[in-house]
């Protein structure tokens, strides 16, 4: 063997063994995802938003991920799919997500709204009607959300919504008693989705009419008598 050979051999051998480690590494297993890893979709235009297939944990608005849109003990308690029946409900909730929800999230902090998306079936249920009743809630077509802010008062929370969010359909406070405690009661926010009729800016409040002592609808923001 000549010294030339000689000096190649261990360049040769060196030069196998990192081959051989690369291959491996080709080969190995691919790294392990998070099981908190999802599509963030907060930035992305409504209308290229692949809604057909949309991950549970997406985000679709910055502090707000699609399961949250769908969210119901009642559903929970009883077995009741409470999953969107088409795209049209999806997309309706996104929009409501992202100019309802996430303008009241970051002026007070972390929240889960209470109710936004309700199936015709948990709509029957909630509201013990027949299976062949139909709702016509706003909540039905994901275009409402019940909220609450722990420690403040449901009559102010409806008031900012009014004089603060950009455009809405609908604002109600439900059920709001004072004497019950400041969070008594809910805000129901509406707002139609791009394409529908233009929103109404309608405040009304579901109040206890002292005449009858039954619950009524009243024009403007206001608490129980």
């Amino acid at each position: 063997m000549s010294p030339r050979q000689s000096k190649a051999a261990p360049q040769a051998a060196a030069a196998t063994k990192a081959l051989s480690r690369r291959r491996s590494v080709s080969h190995s297993a691919p790294a392990p995802v998070s099981r908190d890893a999802a599509p963030d979709f907060s930035k992305t235009p409504l209308d290229q938003i692949p809604l057909s297939d949309l991950s549970p944990r997406a985000l679709i608005a910055p502090n707000f991920r699609v399961y949250e849109l769908t969210r119901s003990d009642l559903a929970a308690r009883q077995g009741i799919d409470n999953s969107f029946a088409s795209d049209a409900e999806l997309r309706a909730a996104i929009h409501l997500a992202r100019h309802v929800l996430q303008p009241i999230r970051d002026k007070f902090g972390s929240f889960s709204p209470n109710s936004v998306y309700r199936s015709q079936n948990l709509e029957r249920s909630l509201k013990h009607k027949p299976a062949t009743w139909l709702s016509t809630s706003q909540h039905a077509r994901g275009e409402a959300c019940d909220i609450e802010i722990v420690g403040m008062a449901t009559l102010e929370l409806a008031a900012w919504a009014r004089d603060h969010l950009a455009d809405f359909d609908q604002i109600i406070c439900e059920c709001y008693d004072p004497a019950k405690g400041p969070n008594s009661g809910w805000v129901h926010i509406s707002l139609k989705p791009p394409g529908a009729s233009a929103n109404r800016q309608q405040c009304l409040s579901y109040v206890r009419d002292p005449a009858t002592g039954r619950l009524v609808y009243v024009t403007g923001l206001t608490a129980m008598a």
